[in-house]
Parts: C-alpha cells; sequence; structure tokens
C-alpha cells in the first residue's frame, strides 16, 4: 500500500464509514497494476441506511430556499477549485490520466457546480391565463424526491458532478453509487460538499456490487429518479428496471461518434484538434471521435498526417509530465481491444500505426490507427473505447451520412467542413444528440449533454438538464 492514496469508505448520513460487514475491494494503479489501497464495499444495510438518510435529507433540503442551495453548491465549487492538485493526484493514481488531464476535469466540475447552483434559483412555473377572471391557475415545479446516480470511472468526478449538481439545484438528495475502481476522486468531490454545510443525509456516496447496488436502490420506494451514465447494454438493463417501477429516468449511454470531413475541409485545424481529442484520457471517453468518414479527395493526406499525430503521442504513467496518454484504467479492455483490431485486419482492415499494448507492466496500449475497415468489422460496429481510430474514405457526402447514421448510437459526432451547405446538411441529417463543426465545443456546463437512440435519453447539461428532478404540480384557485 502506498500512503499517499487513502483507503475510501462509504458516507452516509453525515458519517464517513466502512461496510458494515467489513466488506473492501482492492483498488490498483493502472500504470503499474501495484494495488495502491482499498474501497468499502456495502451491504444491503448499507444500502438501508444510505436510502432512509437519502430519504431525511430530502425533508431538509427540499424546504431549503433555493438562495441558501445555491450558496453552499458555491462554496462546494470553490472548495474543490482549492484541492486540485490534491485530488488530481489521486485521480491519476487510481484512473491513469495525466495529471494535467485530471486537474482539468476538477476544475470542469467546479464550473458544472456554480452553473447548477445559479440555475436552481430559476426553476419557474407558470401562470396559465384563465377562463373564468375568478380562477387562478398555477403550474408550481417541486423537486421530485431522493435520487439514486450510477457514475463510471473513465470520469471520476466529471460524471458524478452533473448528477450530484443537478439534484441538488433542483432540492433533492441523492445517493451516488461511483466507480470502485477509481473511488478516492468522487469521494472528494462528496467531501467538498460535506465541508461546504451541505446538511446531513441530503447527500450519500456508496460502492460495491454494482448489479446489487442498482437493483437495491432502483426498487427501493424512497428512491423516485435513476440517472446513469454506462454502456448502452447495462443502460438498456437498468432503463427497464426502472420502468418497472414507474421511474424516470435519465440515461447517458455509449456511442461511435462519427468525424465527417468533406472534401473543402480545413485539414490543418481538423489534424491539430481532432488527434488529441482521440486519445485523450486513452479514448476511454464517451464521446471520442471514433470513426472517421473521410472524402476520397482528402483521405490519403489525412491519413498521412492523422498517423504522423498519432506517433509523436508520448504514451507513460500519468504522474510523468512528459506523457501525453496514460494506461488504460482496467486490464479488461486491452484483450477485447486486440479482439477488435484482430477481426478487422482479417476483413482487409490495415492499421497503419500501433495496435499493440506497450509493456508488460501497466495496462499502456499504443495509439492506433486502422484505415478501410468494412462495415461488416466489429470495430465498425462495436465501440472501442480505448486508443484506437478508424478511418475510412468515402466517395461522396451521401455515403459519409448514411454511415454516420447506420449505427443506432446517436451520442456525439464531428464535422470539418468550410462550406455552409455542407455544414447545413451535417446539422441536420446526422442523427446525433450533439455536433461539433469546425471546433470541439462540446459538455459546457451551459450546453446540452446527451445522446438519442441506443445512446441514451435526456440531458445532463444546459438549462433543461434541472428538469427531470422537478414535478410540475398543478393548482386552479377559484376565489
Amino acid at each position: 500500500m502506498t500512503r499517499e492514496y487513502p483507503d475510501t469508505r462509504l458516507f452516509i448520513a453525515g458519517d464517513w464509514r466502512d461496510a458494515s460487514d467489513g466488506s473492501t475491494l482492492e483498488v490498483r494503479n493502472p500504470a503499474t497494476e501495484a494495488v495502491i489501497g482499498s474501497v468499502a464495499c456495502a451491504s444491503a444495510n448499507d444500502l438501508e441506511e444510505a436510502a432512509q438518510a437519502a430519504q431525511a435529507g430530502f425533508e431538509i433540503w427540499r424546504k431549503t430556499s433555493p438562495l441558501e442551495r445555491s450558496a453552499v453548491m458555491r462554496k462546494a465549487a470553490d472548495i474543490l477549485r482549492q484541492r486540485v492538485d490534491t485530488i488530481a493526484r489521486l485521480m491519476t493514481l487510481e484512473q491513469g490520466k495525466p495529471l494535467e488531464q485530471s486537474k482539468i476535469e476538477i476544475r470542469a466540475a467546479s464550473d458544472i457546480i456554480d452553473w447548477f447552483a445559479e440555475e436552481g434559483r430559476r426553476t419557474y412555473g407558470q401562470v396559465i391565463p384563465a377562463r373564468n377572471p375568478n380562477v387562478t391557475q398555477l403550474a408550481i415545479k417541486h423537486p421530485i424526491g431522493p435520487v439514486a446516480a450510477f457514475t463510471p470511472w473513465n470520469f471520476p468526478i466529471n460524471q458524478a458532478v452533473r448528477k450530484l449538481s443537478a439534484a441538488l439545484a433542483a432540492g433533492c438528495s441523492i445517493v451516488v453509487k461511483a466507480p470502485e475502481e477509481t473511488p478516492a476522486s468522487p469521494s472528494e468531490l462528496i467531501r467538498a460538499f460535506q465541508d461546504a454545510g451541505i446538511p446531513e443525509g441530503v447527500v450519500g456516496l456508496v460502492y460495491g456490487v454494482p448489479s446489487e447496488i442498482s437493483e437495491y436502490l432502483i426498487a427501493h420506494p424512497v428512491i423516485r429518479k435513476i440517472s446513469f451514465t454506462g454502456s448502452t447494454p447495462v443502460g438498456k438493463l437498468l432503463a427497464s428496471l426502472s420502468g418497472k417501477h414507474m421511474k424516470p429516468a435519465t440515461m447517458e449511454l455509449g456511442g461511435h461518434a462519427p468525424v465527417l470531413v468533406a472534401p473543402d475541409a480545413d485539414l490543418d485545424r481538423a489534424i491539430t484538434q481532432i488527434v488529441p481529442h482521440k486519445f485523450r484520457n486513452a479514448g476511454q471517453v464517451c464521446v471520442s471521435p471514433t470513426r472517421f468518414l473521410v472524402h476520397d479527395e482528402v483521405f490519403d493526406p489525412f491519413v498521412n498526417r492523422f498517423v504522423e499525430a498519432a506517433e509523436k503521442i508520448t504514451v507513460g504513467d500519468g504522474l510523468d509530465p512528459d506523457s501525453d496518454m496514460g494506461p488504460l484504467a482496467n486490464e479488461r479492455r486491452i484483450p477485447v481491444i486486440e479482439e477488435l483490431l484482430q477481426d478487422a485486419v482479417e476483413q482487409g482492415a490495415k492499421i497503419e500505426t500501433g495496435g499493440k499494448r506497450v509493456g508488460n507492466n501497466g495496462w499502456f496500449f499504443e495509439p492506433t490507427v486502422v484505415t478501410n475497415a468494412p462495415a461488416s468489422s466489429r470495430i465498425m460496429n462495436e465501440e472501442p473505447f480505448g486508443p484506437v481510430a478508424i478511418i475510412n474514405r468515402y466517395p461522396d457526402l451521401d455515403s459519409m451520412i448514411t454511415e454516420a447514421n447506420r449505427l443506432d448510437y446517436g451520442l456525439a459526432s464531428y464535422a470539418y467542413t468550410t462550406s455552409q451547405s455542407t455544414t447545413h446538411r451535417f446539422v441536420h441529417e446526422v442523427a446525433a444528440g450533439m455536433m461539433s463543426i469546425n471546433h470541439l465545443g462540446l459538455a459546457l456546463p451551459e450546453l446540452p449533454f446527451g445522446g438519442i437512440r441506443d445512446s441514451g435519453y435526456g440531458t445532463e447539461g444546459g438549462s433543461d438538464a434541472i428538469q427531470p428532478y422537478l414535478d410540475t404540480h398543478f393548482a386552479t384557485i377559484h376565489a
């Protein structure tokens, strides 16, 4: 064990505690594979206490004015900013991403908290004009109730903070089930709210066996709203379980983001922006650009320049300031990526660079570029969720758009073109919840963030994000 990484505990009813039965899980550093700590594994008794604490906390928080809620949240954001260096080191130790990327994530989380802190003061209802002059008609927004949130390991703080902030801004309490692989950094997010003065029970934090926790909390009568970020198969399972209990759910699921490169694209801009974006967090990003759909006229220069840029990326321990890309966060991704690449090559694809694990210590994988993968290959149909870019050529815009829409995913998409008419086509014809053209403009707090089709439903950003945490209550009053 290393002293710089703490053992992570549950946070229930304002108290940091071990699991009631003493169960723990190991936490490993993906850069070294060494065990660096442990995380408490919640039992059914712990989950019951967390749910009951959330109900008690909700009764307090729902009656707290939006102005007071906002003040607590903004204080938590400031605390998070003050601790960015310490928390970033924990995140890199447990998740692997370069230290600077961890710092960016934490600063972005603080901005998200601030955004929702102010948005919670604007949960307006309506006065609806009545047909009878003696009648007043009111539509009033009330917090929906205690929330259960399930968050992944690729962005340990940023995925949790969207759900946490929206719930708290609306006046809800929340139990966060954070990832066991990366437990320490989300626990520091919760600690910032505790230190900011959040009332007891308003925020809870649990870890453990994912299926056991989701089945227990989603079905629990106290929980009134579900929010999940993760894979499409798991999301569909949890959405069906939520529906069984008539509980609304926000689902931010997987993607396989297309990048459409038109013949008139500015390749200097495209390569400079999209290559670092592809290999950010070792490609373990739900909105990571993955399927590059490139027009024939610019295919060869685009591939050559993309490969050249990819080969300049330095892979190493995220604590090393020279590292551009860290390891994969867990060992299970490596054989999956290897299988996808093997299948693609067997079907005629070419690996232009990369394609192999780096060394035998740590879960590192080379930045990889694959060209001419057929539509039937697994890698063109299954999100690799790793440092792999697939670049294919297309003869015209129609075929590029057809390929972009071929899959049932619809989360993020990207495009490069200098043509107004081509931009118009991409915006209106590509089926995705988000599109960024000629720059990287996704995931700011004030912008919608979510997908369509198999990539989920609901948004976790922008002015609409707070609405799923509110019920509309109608009152009609005769004088």
